[in-house]
């Protein structure tokens, strides 16, 4: 019989310890964007942005015109991080149990009768919910407790989700008939709105070439799902400085009518981010730096990091609309008074 192990020191804060499981997370996280982006062709903020998003362990929108590619990012990045990924096409019929599971009424042998809980697709490492606003508001709630509690109730009964657990949603911003939108409360919960533009003209060659003169080159895992827990623990491990800190806070209170120093806030947002927005900047700041092998996150990455964390946190009113004001246009005011400070 194998004698146990012997515990190992514990040393979690000491600096030799945490450099050396972020030079070899970076190795492991320059060879998974290598993978996705053997597949996914011009969209390195996008890849960058979905990889930060995972690490952080938080579910991310992504909006973009039909043919860029979210489907395949999505099975991409499952298949690469080693995670059980299920895809559901959202629809207007589509149910509450369609997403949960259901429970069905089975008798035994004896004539005992018991009900049995049947696990619908939200019980995956990876959801992927396309389309998910064409689903209906009841249909979109069922999804409310998962993404915030990772557990499911139904019945009465708590079921708790696979860990990790992601939910990347997609939209498409042109047909906009037969949908409905996601209310304030579920969009706080993604974690970051990710748009998918166009790919440049070289990278648009490139995918021209790969995908209709040659073979595509198949997708294998790069990590395992305990692998990529391990490094979503050290995200929360990574230092922030107190300037950094300071930054976050700044800019996310900018964008609050309540208590922002900018009359372009006062004047056309109705309603601001809340601290989520806050958490989700620390957390995303922390993985950006960490894709990049840095020890620890800088106010750029903050700054690089303001409008997939706060464009779907905050709302502008009719006034915005009718002076034509945008959404960017605040958010860049925002960034501007932030660093100033």
């Amino acid at each position: 019989m194998t004698p146990p192990l012997s515990p190992r020191p514990a040393t979690p804060n000491a600096p030799a310890d945490l450099m050396g499981l972020i030079e070899e997370s970076g190795r492991k996280l320059t060879a998974i964007k290598q993978a996705v982006g053997n597949v996914i062709f011009g969209q390195a903020d996008v890849i960058d942005q979905s990889l930060a998003a995972i690490l952080s362990g938080g579910h991310m929108l992504l909006i973009g015109v039909p043919g860029l590619a979210k489907t395949r990012l999505v099975d991409t990045l499952g298949t690469v991080l080693g995670l059980n990924a299920r895809r559901i096409q959202c629809t207007p019929d589509l149910m509450p149990s369609d997403i949960l599971g259901t429970e069905v009424l089975e008798e035994s042998d004896s004539g005992k009768r018991s009900f049995r809980f049947l696990p619908g697709p939200v019980f995956s490492q990876l959801l992927m919910a396309d389309e998910i606003n064409r689903a209906s508001p009841r249909t979109q709630s069922a999804l409310l407790q998962a993404m915030q509690e990772h557990k499911i109730t139904v019945a009465g009964q708590d079921h708790a989700l696979p860990n990790p657990f992601h939910v990347m949603a997609t939209q498409n911003p042109l047909e906009q008939e037969g949908t409905y939108p996601l209310p304030e409360a579920q969009l706080d919960r993604f974690l970051l709105q990710i748009d998918i533009a166009y790919p440049d003209l070289a990278a648009e060659r490139q995918m021209l070439l790969a995908t209709t003169v040659t073979s595509e080159s198949a997708v294998k895992a790069v990590i395992t799902a305990d692998e990529l827990q391990q490094i979503q623990s050290l995200v929360r491990r990574m230092p922030i400085s107190e300037k950094v800190v300071e930054g976050i806070l700044a800019l996310v209170r900018q964008g609050r009518p309540e208590t922002s120093t900018l009359d372009l806030v006062k004047q056309y947002v109705v309603w601001g981010p809340g601290p989520r927005a806050s958490q989700a900047l620390s957390l995303a700041a922390r993985a950006r730096a960490l894709l990049d092998g840095r020890l620890a996150p800088s106010f750029d990455d903050v700054m690089a990091l303001c409008k997939p964390v706060m464009q779907h946190r905050m709302a502008l009113g009719f006034a915005a609309r009718a002076e034509n004001v945008r959404m960017d246009d605040v958010l860049r005011a925002m960034m501007q008074s932030a660093a100033a400070l």
